[in-house]
């Protein structure tokens, strides 16, 4: 476990990528599919962390990708699979390409050198989306991952990206679940084990270092 313990050994801007994971408007903005999973998100803080860990990487020059699940209106290519799939067709609000729901939810914020990868099926960006490639393009080592939800995605990605040979960080504070028990649980108990957990503050001053004033 010490290989996991030095977070600021992973982060070379040059090497690192922070992704956040379904952070939409219909997902987790105010009137999103799942309110409790929006509150959760809200109420914790971490879609305010995550804004804040976008905002830092613009700043320290760190590449950030948007990851957004939709669905197309004729559910042409769409995962019907499992339960999760078969709940979300019935749900009132579906992430439908092009519609307010996939946009990235506020605060956090897209800039003009944001990617944004969409995918129509399975539970994770990672999961033959081209992600891995974008990501190997960028000579991407560290994949930070944020956004939601604790009880699916992001436990995918996390995996998903071990399993490609990324190095994974999750910043504990910066992904959400429900209930808020087992987002801890999870972190503890299975993300712990494969990715370096670490928290919004100690990422911010690894992303965007504070300038040094001027030698007097």
């Amino acid at each position: 476990m010490a290989a996991y313990q030095r977070v600021g050994d992973l982060l070379d801007p040059a090497s690192t990528v922070l992704l956040t994971v379904e952070c939409q408007r219909g997902v987790v903005g105010p009137d999103a599919a799942l309110p409790e999973l929006a509150r959760a998100a809200r109420s914790s803080g971490a879609l305010g962390n995550v804004a804040r860990l976008v905002a830092a990487a613009h700043r320290g020059g760190v590449q950030v990708i948007h990851a957004v699940a939709e669905r197309r209106p004729d559910g042409r290519g769409a995962s019907r699979n499992a339960r999760l799939f078969r709940a979300a067709e019935r749900l009132p609000v579906r992430q439908l390409s092009g519609s307010t729901a996939v946009r990235i939810a506020p605060p956090v914020e897209v800039a003009e050198e944001d990617l944004v990868v969409r995918r129509l099926h399975g539970l994770s960006p990672l999961g033959a989306t081209g992600m891995d490639a974008l990501l190997r393009n960028l000579g991407c080592r560290t994949l930070v991952v944020t956004g939601v939800s604790a009880n699916v995605a992001i436990p995918n990605t996390v995996f998903d990206a071990v399993n490609l040979g990324y190095t994974a960080v999750v910043p504990a504070d910066a992904i959400a679940g429900v209930p808020a028990a087992y987002t801890a649980a999870v972190i503890r108990h299975t993300l712990s084990l494969v990715a370096t957990i670490t928290t919004t503050d100690e990422m911010l001053g690894l992303l965007a270092p504070p300038r040094r004033g001027r030698p007097q």
